[in-house]
């Protein structure tokens, strides 16, 4: 295979976060993407997203809100197959009992800060593209109330395996299928000590991406199932919907000048 260029393609789609305890869930996202520099070898991604959940025992996945999330990334493309990127994450997540009717806890939602960076390398063909992608997180976490405080940080590794297949010669359909798996250490307040670094997750996505002609906008349709824990595992399936609007500060520059 090829040398190949991860270009602006390589994160296409916006993953669905993770949301506790369901059966099913739902994902919606909103991103900007845009090229920058003189070289056009940075990248800039900001998105704002939000997703809805069932409870533990139903499957309907609109039930209740779940998460809100605003996200900015840089990415630098440094090499043909390398790329790496920085990125600040805030997160408002809804927190609700372990029981029937589960309800709301008394406070209501804990608050992330998110820390994280990645390297990505990438190999394939103008048909295939094949790409390993390792990410670091440090995650902060707010409760709004001191008892229902228990992980307040965490160190977690992401390692992920994507595959792209364009679809047709113009690639505008594509299929993407992901594999990722999640290892953590905590710092839990009560007691004040750190969990053991261990596995705890599994993601597996399929997302069907379409990018019109003449048009700035990737549209990403998926399913995701979260495969959490591993001496009682269980899923969370999601159905996934994001919308990103490619570079539209060089499509507000052209507009511009053809005014003139």
């Amino acid at each position: 295979m090829g040398i190949l260029f991860l270009s602006y393609t390589a994160y296409s789609q916006v993953s669905p976060p993770g949301l506790g305890a369901a059966k099913a869930a739902s994902w919606f996202a909103f991103g900007l993407k845009q090229r920058f520099g003189r070289s056009k070898k940075w990248q800039s991604m900001s998105y704002i997203g939000m997703g809805r959940k069932s409870n533990p025992d139903n499957g309907a996945p609109f039930l209740k809100p779940a998460i809100w999330v605003l996200n900015q990334e840089f990415y630098h493309q440094f090499h043909p197959n390398w790329q790496y990127s920085m990125a600040l994450s805030y997160r408002k997540q809804n927190e609700y009992n372990d029981d029937p009717p589960y309800s709301q806890t008394q406070a209501g939602y804990k608050g992330e800060w998110r820390l994280y960076g990645r390297m990505a390398y990438a190999r394939g063909s103008e048909r295939l593209k094949f790409t390993t992608t390792l990410r670091q997180e440090f995650r902060s976490f707010v409760h709004p109330l001191a008892e229902a405080a228990s992980e307040v940080l965490q160190l977690r590794s992401r390692l992920k395996f994507q595959l792209a297949v364009n679809l047709d010669k113009r690639k505008i359909h594509r299929l993407i299928a992901g594999y990722e798996s999640l290892f953590s250490v905590s710092r839990i307040a009560r007691p004040d000590a750190w969990t053991p670094f261990k596995y705890q997750e599994s993601r597996f996505t399929l997302y069907y991406a379409v990018s019109p002609l003449n048009m700035p906008f990737t549209i990403d349709l998926g399913y995701m199932n979260d495969l959490v824990g591993y001496k009682s595992p269980y899923s969370v399936h999601y159905l996934a919907l994001d919308v990103v609007f490619n570079n539209p500060f060089s499509l507000l520059k052209q507009g511009k000048s053809k005014e003139r």
